[in-house]
């Protein structure tokens, strides 16, 4: 600038502009007049310019429109001459910059004009080039038009103008653009909004913009609508335009103005509205396009991919993903899905190979790759872009191998066809592949199935250099070389690989030290691409917690597609060089994956190393079943799948060892190639370097190498190294030179391998130790069901490993000696056995030798880690592997013996391992080792083991195999406990100190010291211990186990109980004793009813005890006898225990169970139990003491009597005087017991237990079939008869509610009925009036309670309404025998004594003592309160009515006797009691009862007998009689106290009597017995009696008396009119005998009636009673026609006395007044 301003410069201008003014004048002289006019006023405007101002270009400025005018006229001119001197000048102006902005645009629309007319075009383009980059002062229509301009000459017939055109409008179009970015420059530091880019904003409107970026922003939007084929805004008059053109200057822009587009929304609008659209539109034809015809060199139809355009879009597509990703992450996520398209295999060459470059430039960018990742693949619902991209390019490769490339000349296009079948052919037909000998040079190349690919040399690692994206001269597609695809691709792979490990790799690493640098507060985090500021910790760790999921995502999108297609190459690559850079490109991708933690795809890459090592279709699990998973997951790409390719069979690599596959039936044998053992190398050197990361993977990797090792015949040594061992399956494997001096190394490199096991970490460790394991049980697996060689790889590998880490020996010592112990160790193969237990052993015996640090003697703890697996021996069944164990524990007690202590439980948990299955030759020599240790070293061993010892023994005690064995150890027990006891206090001293150490420890620790019975003191546990091994032992399957454990258990607890401590019996009662209990409880619950036949041998088996239930119940009598005599013969210690209450609970709740047990044997023998516990039986005397203890194999027979099994542990009393003491106390003289109330508890207890047993033994069972099971009889006495004795003990607190219960176990007693086989031995004889033992216990029970009430306070006689109660109810069995649930009884007659029937009893004499009982006991109390309140003579009426109304139909006829004389006996006591209470209403409903009774009795419906003889009946009727005499004289004389509805109901029933009714049913001859005629008699003249007495006293006597007369006088009315009926009928025939008797009877009873009345005070009768006597008279004289002469003689005398009535007739006063008289 300062060049054009200078005033020499400015001089100059002036004077050329004057010159160029003159020159023009001159040439327009002549032709032009006005041009030549206005040069010259040009020359004068000039002149006066340049005179006035001081700035002279300022002011030319100015003016410079009329300056410039004369040069514009002259170029209209269109002169060339002139034109080109005029456009010389404005050039010159312009590059002054004195040309304003009206001057431009005349000038612009000059220049138009000569471009229209097509002149001076170069000079044209020259004068807009200079005009536009000189200065800025062209803008808007002016600049759109210059624009214009240059693009119309680009498209003139002229090549050179073409061409300088295109330039030119490249180079406008560029300083547009910089023109924005200098305007930028100059506002930036004025702006105040922020200019963040919001890509989705959808402003139109450009008016925001400033005037360049205005400019700028027209131009690009008319080019895209250009592009488009639409007409464009701004660049108006554009005639034609070509794509490929607009696209270059599109790139162009993009590529060079970035950051217009991402400063500028309205630019970034463009990109999203328009460029992106325009592209994707673009793409259609080559989207569409299917390969079916070769593409044309014409522009291309629609429908045809056209190779300039496409490319151009794709150069496009690469700079908009490149620039502008973070704006269109959407647009490029469908760029980047198209880009994949492209791949396919349907698509033109040119378009792949295209396509395949593009992809390449995004492969060497692993930055942006990351963007991908973060914005497509770990996004819900988007694309999957990254992962599509890797997976099409595997696709794409193998599409390269399975489709013959069109564009390939040497292979012809049927080769692939004739070569299908893979033979090797193809080694002829491809001339790249020469014979492997000769010396002839090799390319490198891919070969697979036929196809043949050579690998070009494309570009330098790790940048993306395009051949065919840069060719945009060319409008053919080119021809694509062969391999040039697949080669990209290659790269792209590689260089994919490459950019994610280093940058994912890099990042780590920092993230790591970040992490390690992170010490206190803050530090630098890693950094990522966009922040490097300092953050907060917690900021760094989210950081690297985002950071670390796009790694695993980066990874997990792409390892599948890489691996497809690096497994593929690694199989077709025939070149070392190409192999060793896929096996590192696998191996980065493994080791990667690991450090990510990325299992699946770490073992999928170690899976395809793997695959390479071994020969193809090698058969190996491990890995097929990784293959299987990852095929199964073929992942589709845009519709095609894409599967694992498995390696083709042929391969033409050099064959370098031929071996046998270790397999489980080998066939044939395998070859090992070169490629393989390049496979193994990165194999071997994956596992030394990247060891850490393996994880799970080493069993992958240790499987491989196990199966080369056995194919190259490596055989293991001593100390587990490999060495190329003997051909021991023949002379199979054969080994060329090259490999022979491989093997070597290889073999070190294993050993080194495994030797550098020492420095990796513990985690990883344990991985290479797991993976061992589990190839170690493959081969076992294989080594199943044959003796053959097995591979041992992995047996010894974990020697060698355990052997080089003895230093950290702890870490892997439970893993390393469990697979041994557990797998290898019990391996059916006896070579594999061996090499375990060898195995184990050496690592024991090392492990003891070891000088560890601290020493074994000051690490008890490892010690004992490096013991265990010794024991863990004992779990293996093998004898061979026992022997080496045994054998092992003799070495060790030889050499570490004196070091022993904590070892021996160890040792002799060894010897207690023994089981029963073992063979009694193993038991037998370890119970040998066991005697030799009771016998010798317990006084050597630490006091803490004896429990061992106890255990171990008491363990031998449960073997089943030796019953002397079981029964010697019984014996030892026993030995054990007299060491206890000799060496007490040492024993003591010793455990106190170790138990004081523990508790310290306990304490510090925090935690409860926890062992068996630990609140005890220690010697004491050793005790329970003992009682509880023997406890075990009582409860074995073997009876005679159980028997002489049983006693052995009493008699040690009865000999040297005294040794415990007092607190101790707590334990021995609740851990020991009741424990048993229960496991008896529970074994003899469920033990087997089936017969046993033999006790094994010849020996014959009692029936008594031929079923293991009764073998049980036999070992359930003794336990519960033993304990129940503890508790009988300790009750002074055990009752100070706290909780004797609770322990007296519950045992009984024992002896209730076993009371209720469905077992007679055991059922009374728990009631006799129970009556020792309450002492009501007395302890054995003194006679009954055994002298020595019971020997320890005999058995003692057990008597279920009185005493039950006292026999048995008698022999405590030697030691122990107090339990003499004891022994003297009988029932009676209990020892006085302190605390009462605790007392009067346990009497409550035992009530309640005797009423629950009571009340579930008698209650009915809910079905009957044969099998429900009945208590006996004996043991129903039993338990009424415990009653009477516990009822002394509660009885002050006997309540109503315990009688009630009591009640229904007394009932419940009662109806049980009896087997039929029992009841011989309990009946008599039905005819014999007896009770049984039990009826007699149960009126006993109630015969104590009442004598007890009879002498206790008030409150308790309100009990003897309940004991009327269930009198009452036993006296109802007479009538209705009490029915048991459901269960059918027979009566005794028919019951058959061998089957299982049940007899009903007899329960008449029972019913009937109870009758007598209720009698007297209501003698005694009738007056009672409680009696009287609740009705207890109603009751008994009630009762007795039954029996009365069935009179002739009860059971026996002695009932209904006995209910009559009791009812009058009662009666005569209880009715002046009621008389008594008549006001209080107490007995009101009483009253009707007892009417009814008599009722019933007297007027009963049963027909007596046939067979009744004359002077029976006459009996009973006297006992008739005798009720109708109480009526009449304990009854109606009172009648003022009874309700009148009774009077009226007794006057009713006298008269029923008094008359014969007529009964059909008698014959003649019987009448006159059988109308009872003394009854009838009786009943009337009691009626009389009552119808006048002469002294009525109160107004309810005269009220009985008219109700009496009343009745008599209607009942006469009605015989008399019924006689007179029946005689009419009957005619000449005479009437019954009875009706007559019943008429002469009335007829009498009328006239001595009628004399009564005379008889009596006129006042006392009722006028009403007199008319009823006169209305007789009419009937009367009716009768007079009778025939009878009896009738006749006893009508005279019931009519004379009618004398009396007859009288004149008067008025009526006089009348009434005779009447009365």
């Amino acid at each position: 600038m300062s060049g054009t301003s200078s005033p020499e410069a400015v001089k100059k201008l002036l004077e050329n502009m004057q010159g160029d003014l003159r020159g023009l004048s001159l040439e327009c002289r002549k032709k032009f007049p006005p041009v030549k006019e206005a040069a010259e006023s040009g020359i004068i405007k000039v002149k006066t310019i340049a005179a006035r101002n001081t700035d002279i270009l300022a002011a030319l400025k100015e003016n410079s429109s009329e300056v410039v005018q004369p040069f514009l006229m002259g170029c209209g001119t269109k002169e060339p001459k002139i034109t080109q001197l005029c456009l010389a000048a404005i050039q010159r102006l312009m590059s002054h910059e004195v040309v304003s902005e009206a001057a431009a645009g005349n000038i612009i629309n000059m220049l138009w004009q000569l471009m229209e007319n097509s002149l001076e075009e170069l000079k044209l383009l020259q004068t807009v080039l200079v005009l536009l980059t000189t200065n800025t002062v062209v803008h808007d229509e002016a600049l759109s038009k210059a624009i214009v301009l240059c693009f119309r000459l680009h498209f003139t017939k002229d090549n050179i103008t073409n061409n300088t055109a295109a330039a030119t409008v490249r180079q406008v179009v560029t300083v547009v653009f910089e023109r924005v970015v200098a305007e930028d420059e100059r506002y930036k530091d004025i702006i105040e909004q922020p200019v963040a880019v919001q890509g989705n904003s959808n402003r139109r409107s450009v008016s925001t913009l400033k005037p360049c970026a205005k400019d700028a922003y027209m131009l690009f939007q008319d080019l895209c609508q250009l592009v488009n084929a639409d007409a464009p805004y701004w660049l108006v008059g554009m005639t034609e335009m070509t794509r490929t053109f607009g696209l270059e200057l599109l790139e162009s822009v993009l590529n060079d103005f970035p950051q217009v587009f991402l400063q500028h929304q309205e630019f970034s609008f463009l990109l999203k509205e328009r460029v992106c659209p325009l592209v994707i539109k673009l793409f259609s034809p080559n989207i569409k396009f299917r390969q079916g015809s070769s593409t044309s060199s014409s522009p291309a139809p629609v429908e045809k991919p056209y190779f300039p355009i496409c490319m151009r879009l794709l150069r496009v597509v690469s700079v908009l993903i490149k620039q502008f990703y973070s704006l269109l992450v959407t647009e490029c996520e469908i760029f980047l899905s198209l880009l994949v398209k492209f791949l396919d295999a349907d698509k033109p060459q040119w378009l792949r190979a295209v396509a395949v470059e593009s992809i390449h430039r995004l492969c060497v960018q692993p930055q942006l790759l990351r963007s991908f990742c973060q914005s497509y693949d770990m996004k819900q619902h988007s694309t999957k872009v990254f992962r599509d991209i890797v997976n099409a390019l595997g696709s794409f490769i193998q599409s390269l191998f399975l489709v013959p490339s069109t564009g390939n000349t040497s292979v012809t296009p049927n080769q692939t066809g004739s070569n299908a079948s893979g033979s090797t052919g193809s080694a002829q037909t491809n001339p790249g592949v020469l014979g492997m000998g000769g010396g002839a040079t090799v390319l490198p190349a891919f070969e697979y199935r036929g196809t043949w690919i050579p690998i070009l040399n494309v570009t330098v690692q790790g940048s993306a250099k395009a051949t065919y994206l840069e060719m945009l001269d060319k409008v053919e597609p080119p021809t694509i070389p062969e391999g040039y695809a697949m080669s990209v691709a290659f790269h792209c792979l590689l260089d994919l690989v490459r950019g994610i490990t280093t940058m994912i790799e890099g990042e780590l690493g920092e993230a790591e030290t970040g992490s390690q640098s992170t010490a206190e507060t803050t530090s630098l985090p890693a950094q990522s691409s966009e922040h490097q500021d300092l953050q907060s910790l917690s900021d760094q760790s989210d950081k690297e917690l985002v950071s670390r999921a796009v790694w695993e995502e980066m990874v997990n999108a792409c390892w599948c597609g890489l691996l497809a297609a690096l497994s593929l190459l690694l199989d077709a690559s025939t070149d070392e060089a190409a192999t060793e850079n896929i096996l590192k490109a696998e191996l980065t991708m493994a080791a990667l994956c690991g450090r990510l933690g990325l299992v699946t795809s770490r073992d999928a890459f170690i899976t395809a190393i793997c695959k390479g090592s071994l020969p193809p279709h090698y058969a190996l699990t491990v890995l097929n079943s990784t293959t299987a998973a990852l095929s199964s997951k073929s992942y589709s790409i845009q519709g095609q799948n894409v599967q694992m390719i498995s390696p083709s069979s042929e391969s033409h690599q050099q064959v370098v060892a031929v071996g046998q596959p270790l397999a489980l039936q080998p066939q044939g044998t395998v070859m090992l190639t070169s490629k393989n053992i390049q496979c193994m190398r990165t194999l071997l050197n994956l596992a030394h370097c990247h060891g850490a990361v393996l994880g799970t993977s080493w069993q992958l990797v240790l499987a491989t190498l196990q199966h080369l090792v056995w194919i190259l015949g490596l055989k293991p040594g001593v100390g587990g190294a490999l060495k190329p061992g003997r051909a021991v399956e023949g002379p199979s494997t054969v080994l060329t030179t090259a490999v022979m001096t491989d093997l070597p190394v290889i073999s070190s490199i294993l050993s080194r391998l495994f030797e550098s096991s020492q420095y990796l970490d513990d985690v990883s460790l344990h991985h290479l130790i797991n993976a061992l394991c589990s190839l170690s049980l493959e081969a076992m697996d294989m080594a199943y069901g044959n003796n053959k060689e097995p591979s041992l790889f992995a047996v010894a590998k974990l020697l060698e490993t355990g052997l080089v880490n003895m230093h950290r020996i702890e870490i892997l010592w439970r893993p390393l000696t469990g697979h041994l112990l557990e797998k290898v160790c019990q391996h059916p193969n006896s070579r594999m056995r061996e090499w375990g237990a060898e195995a184990l052993t050496s690592l024991i015996k090392a492990g003891l030798t070891f000088s560890h640090d601290p020493p074994l003697s000051q690490n008890q703890r490892l010690q004992l880690l490096l013991l265990n697996p010794l024991k863990e021996l004992s779990n293996i069944s093998h004898p061979d592997i026992r022997i080496k164990q045994l054998e092992c524990v003799l070495q060790i007690l030889q050499s570490q013996g004196d070091s022993l202590g904590p070892g021996w439980p160890l040792v002799l948990g060894v010897m207690g391992a023994i089981r029963s299955d073992q063979g009694e030759s193993l038991i037998r020599t370890a119970f040998q080792c066991l005697q030799l240790v009771v016998t010798d070293f317990l006084p050597t061993m630490p006091c803490t083991c004896l429990q061992i010892v106890v255990e171990v023994a008491g363990s031998f005690g449960l073997h089943n195999q030796e019953l002397n064995i079981s029964l010697t150890s019984i014996g030892l027990l026993w030995n054990i406990s007299d060491y206890f006891f000799q060496r007490g206090e040492i024993i003591e001293k010793e455990l106190n100190k170790e138990e004081a150490v523990l508790q310290k420890q306990a304490e510090e620790k925090g935690v409860v010291l926890n062992r068996p019975f630990h609140p005890a003191p220690p010697f004491d546990c050793l005790w329970l211990c003992l009682y509880a091994k023997l406890g075990e032992l009582c409860v074995d399957p073997r009876p005679a186990v159980r028997k002489s454990a049983g006693q052995t258990l009493f008699s040690t607890i009865g000999a040297h109980g005294t040794l415990l401590q007092h607190s101790t019996w707590h334990t021995v009662i609740w851990k020991v004793l009741f424990h048993l209990l229960d496991r008896v409880r529970e074994s003899s619950t469920t033990a087997d009813k089936e017969k046993i036949e033999s006790g094994g041998g010849n020996i014959l088996i009692h029936h008594s005890r031929d079923t293991a239930e009764k073998q049980w119940a036999e070992t359930w009598v003794l336990t519960l006898a033993g304990v129940a005599r503890i508790f009988n013969t300790r009750r002074y210690l055990l009752q100070p225990l706290g909780d004797f209450s609770q322990a007296w609970d519950v045992l009984l709740d024992h002896i209730q169970s076993a009371a209720l047990s469905k077992n007679n044997e055991v059922s009374l023998a728990a009631l006799k139990s129970f009556q020792e516990i309450l002492q009501i039986v007395s302890p054995a005397r003194d006679s009954e003491k055994p002298d020595t203890p019971p020997a320890i194999n005999v058995s003692v027979p057990v008597v279920v009597g009185a005493t039950t099994a006292t026999s048995l542990g008698r022999s405590f009393m030697r030691t122990d005087s107090i339990g003499e003491r004891m022994g003297r106390y009988s029932g009676a003289e209990l020892p006085a017991v302190t605390d009462e109330i605790e007392d009067l508890n346990l009497w409550w207890a035992a009530w309640n237990s005797w009423y629950r047993i009571g009340s579930e033994s008698t209650k009915p069972p809910i079905t009957c079939d044969k099998l429900t099971f009945i208590p006996s009889q004996p043991f129903l006495t039993a338990l009424i008869q415990i009653f009477p004795a516990l009822y002394q003990h509660i009885k002050t607190g006997f309540s109503m509610d315990d009688l009630q219960k009591l009640g229904i176990i007394l009932h419940g007693a009662v109806s049980v009925p009896i087997s039929s086989d029992a009841s011989p031995f309990i009946l008599p004889s039905y005819t014999e009036a007896v009770l049984t033992s039990l009826q007699e216990a149960v009126l006993t029970a109630l015969d104590v309670l009442q004598k007890a009430i009879c002498v206790g306070s008030e409150n308790m006689q309100i009990m003897y309404p309940a004991i009327f109660d269930q009198l009452l109810a036993f006296v109802e069995f007479s009538c209705k025998p009490p029915q048991y649930g459901q269960l059918e009884t027979k009566h005794i007659a028919n019951a058959k004594y061998n089957q299982a029937e049940w007899v009903a009893l007899n329960y008449v004499p029972f019913a009937e003592r109870s009758l007598e009982v209720v009698v007297d006991l209501y003698q005694k109390t009738a007056c009672h309160k409680a009696v009287v309140n609740e009705k207890v003579l109603q009751n008994i009426i009630k009762t007795l009515r039954i029996p009365l109304s069935l009179k002739y139909s009860c059971p026996s006829e002695s009932t209904w006797k006995l209910a009559v004389s009791s009812l009058l006996k009662v009666l005569s006591i209880g009715l002046p009691v009621a008389r008594q209470h008549a006001s209080s209403g107490k007995f009101d409903s009483m009253w009707p009862e007892l009417a009814n009774t008599f009722e019933d009795f007297l007027f009963t419906k049963s027909a007596p007998p046939d067979n009744l003889s004359i002077q029976e009946f006459q009996k009973n009727e006297s006992i008739d009689v005798e009720v109708v005499q109480l009526i009449s004289t304990e009854i109606l004389p009172y009648a003022n106290f009874i309700p009148k509805e009774f009077v009226g109901q007794i006057m009713t029933m006298l008269n029923k009597g008094s008359i014969h009714s007529q009964s059909s049913s008698f014959t003649e001859a019987e009448i006159d017995i059988r109308l009872r005629e003394e009854f009838s008699k009786v009943c009337f003249e009691t009626l009389l009696q009552f119808s006048f007495s002469n002294k009525v006293t109160t107004p309810q006597e005269g009220y009985i008396s008219r109700m009496a007369l009343s009745v008599l006088l209607k009942r006469s009315q009605d015989v008399l009119h019924r006689y007179i009926e029946d005689e009419r009928l009957s005619g000449k025939c005479p009437l019954p005998r009875q009706q007559v008797t019943e008429i002469i009877f009335v007829l009498k009873a009328v006239s001595t009636l009628i004399d009564s009345l005379k008889k009596t005070q006129p006042e006392n009768v009722d006028a009403n009673t007199w008319a009823q006597v006169i209305a007789l008279y009419p009937t009367l004289v009716e009768c007079i026609t009778c025939s009878s002469s009896e009738v006749c003689s006893a009508l005279k005398e019931a009519l004379v006395p009618f004398k009396d009535f007859m009288h004149p007739p008067a008025s009526k006063n006089t009348c009434l007044r005779l009447g009365m008289s």
